[in-house]
């Protein structure tokens, strides 16, 4: 919340997973908890989006809609640059400069043993039709 206020956003949490301000949906977020009392916790935040397109890929369930009080998802998602008029490389400072004040933070590139790591990932599992065409 307080990256979002450092470009111009009141957000609040919204139950069970979701951050909005008045003008709408900013970001879903989830959480889950693994072994030795570690919580991975991750958040989708839109910077723009094309809330007609969306509509056609996801699977969005009249109940959940109507659980929100909404009667459209394009209608319920306001993505960051509408909500704030910046450029993306500016609401991207803005949360750099909230987390380095808040935190103790260190900027690092990849290193090459990530990257390929992350490129094998991408060959054997993330490339692949059962991977990107699986319907959970």
């Amino acid at each position: 919340m307080g990256a979002l206020a450092k470009v111009g956003i009141n957000a609040r949490y919204v139950p069970l997973n979701d951050i909005a301000s008045d003008k709408g949906k900013i970001a879903g977020a989830a959480q889950r908890r693994v072994t030795g009392g570690v919580v991975v916790h991750h958040v989708t935040m839109a910077y723009d989006i094309d809330a007609d397109k969306m509509l056609e890929v996801l699977r969005i369930g009249r109940e959940k809609l109507s659980d929100k009080g909404t009667k459209s998802a394009n209608k319920r998602v306001d993505p960051l640059r509408s909500q704030t008029q910046l450029p993306r490389d500016k609401i991207i400072a803005g949360f750099l400069a909230h987390f380095e004040g808040q935190y103790e933070t260190r900027r690092r590139d990849y290193s090459e043993a990530e990257l390929a790591a992350a490129q094998e990932l991408v060959e054997t599992k993330f490339s692949s039709d059962e991977w990107t065409k699986r319907i959970p």
